[in-house]
């Protein structure tokens, strides 16, 4: 039996990457994977642009890959652009270090989906899949530009 999908009708993965494309997320390397019924993943490496001077992933770059798989995921169940979803808070807690030269993968998958606000979980794991990171972000979901024209 499979589950059930959260996305909105129109929903795919190449949907989520034309809207990543020429954002933070490019700049950085996050590449959007799968789409699944419930759950967004995306990759980031992690090389100089994402590290702390000790050759570590930054603790702030880990935030961007949460915010950027969740808020990402958050659009792809409303009713865009008439609906667009914002980050309204975030806090993570990084468990394990990762070196340069590895990569990191995000998986988004939500807490709660309301008509004005959305709560998501995002797992971070390291290239050996262990838990480097858990994030979690509240989304507001607010009237596009959409909205006006009755698009």
């Amino acid at each position: 039996m499979s589950a059930k999908s959260i996305w909105r009708t129109g929903a795919t993965l190449e949907w989520a990457h034309q809207h990543a494309g020429g954002t933070l997320s490019e700049h950085l390397g996050i590449v959007m994977t799968e789409l699944g019924a419930d759950f967004l993943r995306a990759t980031m490496p992690v090389d100089r642009r994402h590290c702390q001077p000790a050759g570590i992933l930054h603790g702030g770059a880990s935030v961007v890959l949460a915010e950027s798989v969740a808020s990402l995921a958050a659009t792809l169940v409303v009713d865009w652009p008439r609906r667009v979803c914002v980050g309204q808070e975030v806090n993570a807690n990084h468990l394990r270090p990762v070196p340069i030269g590895q990569s990191v993968t995000g998986t988004a998958r939500p807490f709660h989906l309301g008509t004005r606000s959305q709560v998501w979980g995002i797992e971070i794991t390291d290239a050996a899949a262990r838990l480097a990171c858990v994030a979690r972000i509240t989304i507001a979901v607010v009237a596009g530009p959409g909205a006006a024209h009755g698009a």
